[in-house]
């Protein structure tokens, strides 16, 4: 990674970023850098930090209030939030039932003009809906994930805490940026711990 990142190095491999799984969907074929003796694909860390970059941008282009963040794994929903309410887009938490962007006469119907997808497999119905609406779409998609219809790929580990709290956190420092609204990062206070989904330790 010559070029200047938005992180240090370390950082990116602390949080396991570019750890992918044991399963390689055709489209992510191109985002992979290697596969590890264990099997597990890791994804190239220049492309995460490129397309993290491009996301805050084209975030940026909308207005926050036309932007819709789709959040169902328990360890996306927390940076997922963190992320609505630094950006003042909005969030849907969970399950995105049918009809939610293309039929008017639910109570919870909403027309988004983009849409950043936590997870294409597990937010499917959201991909769909935004794809027959022409919503632009953007994804946070691991190797095992499919790409249809989606606009923008930001390949990482969507299923990691750590992982999904600092992608959440780099996209809102640079959403701010781009926006005009911070200066630089030392303007930016949230720490990454801010956007990690809690774990609770129950004792027996």
């Amino acid at each position: 990674m010559a070029k200047e990142t938005l992180i240090e190095e370390t950082e990116y491999s602390y949080s396991h970023i570019q750890s992918g799984t044991m399963i390689r969907m055709p489209g992510m074929k191109r985002f992979i850098s290697s596969r590890r003796g264990d099997g597990l694909y890791l994804l190239k860390l220049d492309v995460i930090d490129e397309r993290i970059k491009a996301a805050a941008r084209m975030l940026a282009a909308y207005d926050s209030k036309g932007v819709v963040v789709t959040a169902s794994r328990i360890y996306a929903i927390t940076p997922a939030k963190k992320f609505a309410e630094l950006t003042g887009t909005r969030l849907v938490e969970g399950r995105v039932m049918p009809g939610t962007f293309t039929n008017p006469n639910r109570k919870d119907f909403t027309e988004p003009e983009l849409i950043l997808v936590s997870d294409t497999r597990n937010e499917r119905q959201a991909v769909r809906e935004a794809s027959k609406t022409n919503v632009p779409i953007i994804a946070l998609c691991d190797t095992d994930n499919w790409i249809k219809y989606v606009d923008l790929v930001i390949p990482c580990n969507n299923k990691s805490r750590r992982s999904l709290a600092l992608v959440y956190w780099l996209l809102a420092r640079e959403y701010l940026k781009e926006k005009g609204l911070i200066k630089g990062n030392d303007e930016f206070k949230p720490s990454i711990s801010d956007f990690e989904a809690k774990v609770e330790i129950r004792m027996k």
